[in-house]
């Protein structure tokens, strides 16, 4: 499934050592005064909040993450040796780390749904549907058929392949729906088969944004080298026939010349 990401920065400028590292001059160098802290609360999301909720805060030095707190975990972690002594000193905040653990629901789940209510309750896009052939295993003329659907919101999608207008259950595969970058989502269909000629295969897709199904068709095309063999074999059944023919035609002229002789010597005797 997709991820989502929402990201929430604070900035500020800090005349000495960042939080967590004061009275550690002796054990590591003094940083430079005059340098930029920064804080960075993300919230990571699998299958919006029905699936995992990370919640990860971030604290940077410079440009250097020292130290974090990952909803994963439980705790603070440090990223580098400037976070070693900040890491405990946090976690021995027993208030700080009781809201830092509630996040998850009082700060991630809770914006992804006002976001929903906000920006994407109502919103709808239509997919994109295409079939792309691919060929399978070209000894048993296999073809696998792939149905793609390509952004469309909301999540939720239903895709059914049909072979001259009969659902096919054998020989179909499903793949996961994944979220795009833009909070879209694609998803595929495939169908392993083996086309004849004259049949007509039609991928058929439902969503929340299209009031009719949406129905794409593909149809087998014969090769060039297919149709090359069709017309040599259609050319050389006509030559055969005209050769036949031909022989068949002096067979019974000779026939008939056989004939008239054998009269003709009757009548003279």
């Amino acid at each position: 499934m997709g991820h989502g990401l929402i990201l929430l920065g604070m900035m500020l400028v800090e005349l000495g050592p960042p939080l967590g590292v004061l009275g550690s001059e002796r054990r590591l160098r003094t940083p430079p005064p005059h340098f930029l802290f920064q804080g960075k609360s993300e919230c990571r999301f699998t299958n919006g909040t029905g699936g995992e909720v990370r919640f990860l805060d971030r604290y940077i030095y410079g440009q250097q993450e020292y130290v974090r707190f990952d909803s994963r975990h439980g705790w603070f972690e440090a990223v580098t040796e400037l976070g070693e002594p900040s890491a405990p000193y946090l976690n021995n905040q027993k208030d700080l780390m009781e809201y830092k653990r509630s996040e998850v629901d009082g700060f991630c789940r809770q914006n992804y749904k006002v976001l929903q209510q906000q920006f994407f309750g109502s919103r709808t896009v239509e997919p994109l549907v295409k079939i792309s052939p691919t060929k399978g295993d070209p000894l048993a003329h296999h073809t696998l058929l792939i149905c793609s659907a390509a952004g469309y919101y909301p999540p939720g999608i239903d895709i059914k392949w049909l072979k001259n207008g009969q659902e096919q259950t054998q020989g179909v595969g499903y793949d996961d729906e994944i979220q795009n970058a833009d909070w879209t989502y694609q998803y595929q269909v495939m169908l392993e088969t083996v086309p004849q000629r004259g049949d007509v295969y039609a991928c058929q897709v439902e969503h929340k944004s299209v009031k009719e199904p949406i129905s794409v068709q593909w149809e087998p095309q014969t090769s060039d080298s297919a149709k090359s063999k069709v017309w040599t074999g259609a050319v050389g059944a006509v030559l055969g026939l005209v050769f036949v023919a031909v022989g068949l035609y002096l067979y019974l002229k000779s026939r008939k010349g056989e004939g008239l002789e054998g009269r003709l010597s009757k009548v003279a005797q």
